[in-house]
């Protein structure tokens, strides 16, 4: 499995990440395999977050640490997410008193002592900065959390954090897929009148890169607006032959190539397979362990409906 190198600190890390978002329908016993099974394929990253099955994520993957003592703590990286709070009123919440208990929260559900990552869920249009610095350095003095980052945040909201967050802010996950990739198009057809040209995220893939931010690619496999997978779909007939043809040259699945496109990237964006399926998880990690050519990724890329100037 490729390793990628995460903030400034560098810190090793799988490219593939397990999402635990669907794993809240386990037992024990299967999360435990689960672990296992990610592990003895390289991968030693795991993504939580307080709202994921209300809890219950985080819940079952604590119990199946206390079943298997063969699952060492030190041979994970636990990351989890908050903010979202959900009610009669769903809303985000950046307070101090929410990051604080939110952490405990998860940290009880997890059974563990410390998180290797904390990072804030979505932008709460109310952020205090002094208070979520305030919350950041009691958990680090309390070691209750090791590393810090955010979840979909532009260039202009990392900043507002950092005017008083000392820590380095060293993750953004974001949603990212060969048909979700404005942070390329934006790019790639700068200065042009067409629908791609349009900056929808204040350049947040250059910027992450200057800042030594590590993209998580959340949805890896969706089509916009939460309209379903891209794979086998026939609005994208043109993508899937192209993702078929791969697939056959390099022995793998159209998954894996679809995954492999993102692991292509120079930024060293990590993918997050949020999948139950062992065998969904090994398609990724399959991908990620492909380099394809400059001219595959391209035709990939062209192969979506994007445009070159």
């Amino acid at each position: 499995m490729k390793q990628v190198f995460i903030g400034k600190e560098k810190m090793p890390a799988s490219q593939v990440v397990v999402g635990a978002m669907r794993l809240a329908g386990f037992n024990a016993g299967e999360m435990a395999d689960f672990i296992h099974f990610a592990l003895d394929n390289g991968v030693n990253y795991f993504d939580h977050a307080d709202i994921y099955g209300g809890g219950r994520s985080e819940e079952v993957f604590g119990e199946a640490l206390k079943a298997d003592p063969s699952i060492k703590r030190e041979d994970l990286f636990i990351q989890s997410k908050c903010a979202i709070r959900k009610g009669e009123v769903s809303y985000y919440d950046f307070s101090k008193e929410h990051i604080l208990n939110s952490v405990d929260g998860i940290l009880k559900r997890l059974g563990v002592d410390y998180l290797d990552a904390l990072l804030l869920h979505r932008p709460d249009a109310l952020c205090e900065p002094s208070e979520v610095a305030a919350a950041f350095d009691e958990l680090e003095k309390a070691g209750k959390v090791r590393h810090f980052g955010v979840s979909n945040h532009n260039p202009g909201q990392i900043e507002l954090l950092k005017k008083c967050v000392k820590q380095e802010l060293a993750i953004n996950q974001l949603q990212f897929s060969i048909c979700v990739s404005n942070m390329i198009a934006r790019g790639m057809e700068a200065n042009m009148d067409t629908s791609g040209s349009v900056d929808h995220d204040g350049g947040i893939l250059d910027y992450c890169r200057l800042k030594d931010i590590t993209i998580q690619a959340w949805s890896p496999f969706q089509m916009s607006n939460w309209r379903g997978t891209f794979l086998g779909n026939g609005e994208y007939k043109e993508l899937n032959g192209v993702l078929d043809k791969l697939a056959a040259k390099y022995g793998v699945s159209a998954s894996a190539i679809a995954a492999a496109w993102i692991a292509r990237h120079p930024a060293g964006i990590q993918i997050i397979a949020g999948t139950s399926k062992k065998e969904h998880l090994k398609d990724i990690i399959d991908g990620a362990n492909i380099t394809l050519t400059r001219p595959e990724w391209y035709e990939i890329y062209l192969s979506a409906g994007h445009i070159l100037p």
